[in-house]
């Protein structure tokens, strides 16, 4: 007998993030009969929430069409001017948005907290019934005799480090389910599991990513203009060979949100983001709007960059994926937000109608077609070859040919092609093929150590439980990310968890901090041997994000 207790419902989404909270708001919008259970692994909603943002309302008006006559935070600070910033190590290009396709413009968006939007939705899904659990992750899939999905099971509570159970332990829950809905975000380790037993990739190109750090600082009053959005690319990573650029926008309160986003495929090993970025703050141009500021928050996230081409199949048996678990991130926007929600809302008008005509544990098929005759599809496809362009091409160059596909498919063109990607650890080379990069010490004003950083994300894990990074084969470990990658899990990570002790001894030895991880599912996606997995701690453990 299992000791484990069920709940049933008619739909379990995973995941409090935007697409999640718009899924169970529509839903109950439809039916408000309807038993939802929204589970959230942060200790609240909002918790885990990461993201710029600049705010496309696109979908916000079509769920909530009397959002901005509210109180909801995302209204406070409407886009008033858009920069865009080609840096050289000490000077910078104002690049004229007249260059750009009208699809890059900002005008009728705004800046402002997803953490905080976040949280306000999922006030107004808690009005209409949802029950909305953080501290609760998922998992585990739950399946029939018939391979289909009937929902999901909770993480165990109170397990020490060496699996026995402590004085508080709690197994967890078994939600079962008419239909399950994968929210969980980028590289959510459910959708992994699904990608993988239902083969959702087999017709599309491989997900790609990028590793987003963010800060959040207090600004002098004399440098803040609310709702002026800037973003930078070439220098720093210009002079790495690899890619990616910054952000920085103006939101209420006096507040700058700032970041800098490197994309995972570089072949050098001895890249290190986090130092990046801190190289990123020290550009007379963004030194100049930090000066006299303080930080006040810290973290970071894995960010879907492959594109239209990269999108799996969406429905599988008995659920479907949503939101960036789907990879719906239009890149040279930046922007995913708006794909998200109307992800979630398609998702539930399909559900609704499937249980209406009596159905569950049914392939959500008109689902998948619904997205792929969507705004979202004509949007994503525009810029399908951004992305790669960028990637295969470097900056300038790729920046061209990216602007020229753009245009042309704005006007109904384009290149008749859709560039393909490569899993980023395919990319990384040998470290013998390259020199270690000598990053510069932080200043402690605008420049930062990862430990002092990692304190302000507010992280927090108990102790004693079990690692939640799984680490398969440690010989490989030493053997080839050691011995052959010189290690690049003690850069690649954002956080600080992944250290080689004992390398000058001869007995090296990998340590792994997990109670420093930010969940931001990097080693999982660049360990070049996939030798890393990422899997969900005990609920409400990792970051605590204010307003991020």
């Amino acid at each position: 007998m299992s000791e484990r207790e069920s709940m049933p419902c008619d739909v379990v989404i995973v995941g409090g993030g935007i697409a999640g909270l718009g899924a169970a708001i529509r839903l109950k919008q439809i039916n408000a009969e309807l038993e939802i259970v929204l589970l959230e692994k942060g200790s609240e909603i909002g918790a885990h929430i990461l993201s710029g943002a600049v705010f496309d309302p696109r979908a916000m008006d079509e769920l909530l069409p009397d959002w901005r006559e509210t109180d909801c935070p995302m209204g406070q600070t409407p886009v008033t001017d858009n920069w865009h910033w080609a840096l050289t190590a000490r000077g910078k290009w104002d690049m004229p948005h007249l260059m750009m396709p009208p699809l890059m413009s900002n005008k009728g968006n705004y800046t402002g907290s997803l953490a905080s939007l976040c949280r306000w939705l999922a006030e107004r899904a808690e009005e209409l019934g949802v029950m909305v659990f953080p501290g609760f992750p998922a998992a585990e899939l739950l399946f029939n005799d018939n391979g289909v999905v009937t929902g999901v099971v909770t993480q165990d509570m109170g397990v020490a480090a060496d699996g026995s159970h402590k004085g508080d332990y709690q197994p967890g829950m078994e939600i079962h389910a008419k239909y399950t809905l994968l929210a969980e975000g980028a590289r959510g380790s459910l959708t992994k599991i699904a990608k993988a037993k239902f083969d959702l990739e087999r017709d599309c190109q491989p997900q790609v990513y990028g590793l987003g750090i963010k800060e959040i600082w207090d600004i002098a009053p004399d440098k803040h203009v609310p709702g002026r959005v800037v973003h930078t690319q070439g220098w720093p990573l210009s002079e790495s060979d690899s890619w990616g650029g910054g952000f920085i926008y103006h939101q209420a309160g006096g507040q700058v949100a700032l970041g800098f986003v490197t994309a995972l495929d570089y072949k050098n090993p001895y890249v290190y983001p986090f130092q990046e970025f801190q190289r990123w703050k020290h550009h007379p141009a963004i030194a100049e709007i930090l000066e006299g500021g303080k930080r006040v928050a810290y973290g970071a996230r894995a960010i879907n960059e492959g594109g239209w081409q990269s999108v799996p199949q969406l429905a599988f048996p008995g659920g479907a994926l949503i939101g960036c678990a789907a990879g719906f991130v239009n890149v040279p926007r930046i922007k995913g937000t708006h794909t998200a929600l109307k992800s979630g809302m398609l998702a539930a008008e399909s559900i609704a109608a499937a249980i209406a005509a009596g159905a569950q544990h049914t392939q959500l098929d008109d689902y998948d077609t619904a997205v792929r005759s969507s705004w979202i599809a004509t949007e994503l496809k525009l810029v399908q070859n951004a992305e790669p362009a960028v990637a295969k091409f470097g900056g300038v160059l790729g920046t061209v040919i990216a602007g020229a596909d753009m245009w042309m498919r704005t006007l109904g063109i384009g290149l008749p092609i859709s560039m393909g990607h490569e899993a980023d650890y395919e990319n990384l080379h040998r470290a013998d093929f390259y020199k270690p990069i000598a990053y510069p010490k932080p200043d402690g004003v605008l420049s930062f150590d990862r430990l002092t950083s990692v304190a302000y994300s507010y992280t927090n894990h108990a102790e004693d439980q079990p690692c939640h990074l799984k680490v398969h084969d440690m010989d490989l470990q030493r053997e080839s990310e050691l011995r052959v990658y010189a290690g690049p899990s003690t850069r690649y990570c954002p956080a600080g968890v992944y250290e080689w002790v004992g390398v000058e001894e001869g007995a090296p030895r990998f340590v792994i901090n997990s109670q420093n991880c930010v969940h931001c599912k990097t080693c999982d996606i660049k360990d070049p041997n996939q030798n890393i997995t990422w899997t969900t701690p005990e609920g409400g453990g990792g970051p605590n994000y204010p307003n991020m």
